[in-house]
């Protein structure tokens, strides 16, 4: 592809990057509308879309001597779909697929507004108002269709896995689990507790990328804990459409009930602050033991706080989890250490110090959260872990 010209691609990019941007407003109405998404967050998640997208120039790097597959097919989930159309989309454009893509049925008015701004684009497909079941089944059926991105229950990642033959790569994007912050006894203590308050409630933690537990050394357990709730505290919990509000109503039944599920399973917790009050969900802080955390897949403001006194033990507790999607540590592991991290956890976050995840990041996760499963000529070949839409999306010649 290096003799491809990019340019009438990269100005496609950047009208669709102009089309969300113009349409900013009417998806903070949607998303708070839809799913309780306070109009604060899907502000950011817009912008950071068309940033992505105005920045793509910087991906053509990416594509020599490859190839597009034709056409790519996902179904976009119910948290960040414009940050999945740009990461997606413009992926798809720059390296000449088509792309075919349904929504989650939670948002149909974000979904109405996707697909209004992708149809004059002629490599977009958008389907509406679809069962999603039908919709992958389609994909399998349809020959044309010849890379998936689905995303799930570790369930539905098995039932396509079956299919795999129908396609050239199958993404399975799987649950999250509960990933982690850790926290080692030479750490920042105001960095990281600001980061672990803010990665976990996050858009009221319905980002498969936010945290779900917090391992902290016993040295400084305490000081963590209490500067973590103290940033809870000041999290504004109510109407989405206010533009203080934190974090909206979680309006996702399947979300709240998984919320309860968790407390069930963490009836031995001590509970620091938190309260499932109908639609809106105060976020939920608990204390428990290391060794008694249960392996979860959760999804909304969930947190647990446990101390741990040597690396030894902390590896295992890490390991032990059979989702393997991210993990962020603060201060410094041993080598062996950072060498278990990589090979279990598909992103591996080092000091971070972010809100929202920087979309030109890696993506993808290791084990139950994850894999790829590509054709390579009569054989195939699964892999897992952190991956790049664009690099994905070309054969290499």
């Amino acid at each position: 592809m290096s003799s491809t010209d990019y340019s009438k691609r990269l100005k496609q990019i950047r009208g669709l990057a102009g089309s969300l941007e113009s349409r900013k407003v009417d998806f903070q109405e949607a998303a708070a509308l839809d799913a309780g998404f306070p109009v604060k967050i899907t502000s950011v998640e817009v912008e950071l879309a068309v940033e992505h997208l105005n920045s793509m120039e910087e991906e053509v790097q990416w594509l020599e001597n490859g190839r597009p597959y034709g056409t790519v097919a996902a179904i976009f989930p119910y948290d960040a779909p414009t940050v999945m159309l740009a990461r997606l989309g413009g992926a798809a454009l720059l390296t000449g697929n088509q792309l075919r893509f349904s929504f989650s049925s939670q948002t149909p008015r974000s979904a109405d507004l996707i697909a209004e701004i992708s149809r004059p684009l002629e490599a977009f497909h958008p389907v509406t108002g679809t069962n999603n079941r039908a919709f992958g089944q389609g994909c399998v059926e349809d020959e044309v269709v010849r890379v998936l991105f689905i995303s799930g229950a570790s369930a539905v990642g098995e039932t396509y896995r079956r299919e795999h033959r129908a396609f050239d790569k199958l993404f399975f994007a799987g649950p999250g689990g509960m990933p982690a912050a850790v926290v080692f006894k030479d750490a920042d203590i105001q960095g990281a507790s600001r980061f672990i308050a803010r990665r976990a409630f996050i858009n009221g933690g319905q980002y498969c990328t936010t945290l779900k537990k917090a391992l902290i050394h016993r040295d400084l357990y305490e000081e963590v804990c209490e500067q973590v709730l103290e940033h809870v505290g000041k999290l504004k919990v109510g109407d989405p459409l206010d533009a203080e509000t934190d974090i909206g109503p979680i309006r996702v039944e399947r979300t709240r009930a998984i919320l309860k599920r968790g407390l069930e399973q963490c009836s031995e917790a001590r509970r620091l602050t938190g309260a499932i009050e109908g639609e809106f969900v105060y976020p939920l802080v608990l204390e428990l033991d290391m060794g008694k955390i249960p392996d979860l897949e959760l999804f909304g403001p969930f947190l647990v706080l446990s101390p741990f006194d040597h690396e030894e033990d902390l590896m295992k507790e890490l390991i032990q989890t059979k989702y393997g999607f991210l993990l962020a540590f603060f201060g410094s592991p041993t080598e062996r250490s950072r060498e278990a991290f990589q090979a279990h956890f598909g992103m591996v976050y080092d000091n971070p110090d972010f809100l929202f995840t920087p979309l030109r990041l890696p993506f993808g996760g290791k084990k139950d959260s994850g894999w790829i499963l590509e054709r390579d000529g009569d054989r195939w070949i699964e892999r897992d872990g952190a991956f790049q839409y664009t690099k994905e999306l070309v054969k290499i010649k």
